[in-house]
């Protein structure tokens, strides 16, 4: 399917997500989640039929996989006007915002979804344009300095290899008088040793084609032959990536927009296995916990760049420190509400998520990586 068929396959699924949602039609009576002869889940209203009079919320409340998926296209297309009472709760009370939302008030925010898109779109535009963060022309006014360091590189790799022939030729005399060698053979093994350091470092340097003969590591390790096969075609990608870095560092921008969902998915196995004895949290419950915490810290990005760029060295200082405090604490008053846990329940999964957060988040960039390098 080419891009105008997924476009048009898009647009069809929301509008399809739109006339299910609209209030001309009625929900199944005898689904589990409808709650006609109760209360509406939103204002308390008592309900009369399919709908709440009073604020127009739907009775029919979906609450597995499938419904956050219809949240998925609606969202896309249907950014409403409940931004400004999202926002705050997303920011300082993001567990009540979750459990009120899963548990039916959803007339009165911005579902996760769309509050995901939202963040994601901003934290990119601003990320890549906002001056002081690593960008393509940053990569182009780098590039002398990155042949300097070469040039240093390989003087002192030269520098090193007359140390050791120095070294060497000196123990030969000394042993040749029958002298001690020790103190020589402790000074020979340092040098040998950095300059072993040296030869593997000049490898990770990017330079000219001509250069870039050899993998950054050993074909070895990689267990194949870097003549033929599949180390021949991974040489060739990662030989184009250094020479033409800015290409690879726009495929990985590119790529962490479009596949930038994939962290909920990824995240939910983790999610579901801290609550596995908890049988009435489900996987839709985890989807809305993950997108919205994800938003926050998209948003959150947003904010600390520009009060990096903003406030200067002071403003980054303040923002590598917010960068490292805020994060647990909002996970852990996620966690705490969303989930009604006691405060060791709370802390003890909040140290296990940040694990997750860490192994989640190294996948993804490999996985940005490997889309960079095939692409």
């Amino acid at each position: 399917m080419d891009s105008m068929d997924d476009v048009g396959a898009l647009v069809t699924g929301a509008l399809a997500a739109r006339t299910l949602d609209h209030p001309g039609h009625a929900p199944a009576h005898n689904d589990a989640h409808h709650l006609q002869g109760h209360d509406c889940a939103n204002c308390g209203t008592p309900l009369t039929g399919d709908y709440c009079h009073a604020c127009g919320q739907a009775a029919h409340l979906h609450r597995d996989i499938t419904g956050f998926a219809h949240d998925v296209l609606h969202g896309v297309f249907h950014f409403e006007g409940k931004f400004w009472s999202t926002l705050p709760m997303l920011a300082f009370q993001p567990g009540r915002l979750t459990r009120r939302y899963i548990d039916g008030e959803r007339a009165k925010f911005v579902t996760p979804m769309a509050m995901f898109l939202f963040s994601v779109f901003l934290m990119f535009v601003v990320v890549s344009n906002v001056p002081g963060w690593f960008s393509p022309s940053d990569i182009e006014a780098k590039a002398p300095n990155v042949e300097a360091a070469r040039q240093d590189l390989a003087s002192s790799i030269d520098k090193g290899q007359d140390e050791v022939d120095r070294l060497t030729a000196e123990r030969a005399t000394v042993l040749k008088a029958g002298g001690d060698t020790a103190s020589i053979d402790e000074k020979l093994s340092e040098a040998r040793n950095e300059l072993r350091g040296l030869r593997i470092a000049e490898r990770f340097v990017p330079g000219k084609a001509a250069d870039a003969g050899k993998l950054p590591v050993s074909s070895s390790v990689l267990g194949m032959d870097a003549k033929d096969g599949a180390g021949a075609w991974l040489q060739q990608k990662i030989d184009h990536a250094r020479e033409n870095p800015k290409l690879l560092f726009y495929k990985m921008k590119s790529s962490g927009y479009k596949y930038s969902w994939a962290l909920i998915p990824m995240s939910l196995p983790f999610l579901w296995v801290m609550f596995a004895w908890r049988r009435r949290f489900g996987l839709y419950d985890h989807a809305v916990f993950a997108t919205y915490s994800i938003a926050f810290m998209s948003l959150l990005m947003v904010v600390l760049t520009l009060v990096g760029w903003t406030f200067g060295g002071f403003g980054r200082t303040l923002a590598w420190s917010a960068l490292f405090i805020m994060p647990p604490v909002h996970m852990y008053k996620q966690l705490r509400h969303g989930y009604a846990l006691r405060r060791f329940s709370a802390l003890w999964r909040t140290v296990a998520l940040l694990h997750v957060v860490s192994f989640t988040s190294l996948a993804f960039f490999l996985m940005l990586l490997s889309l960079g390098l095939t692409d």
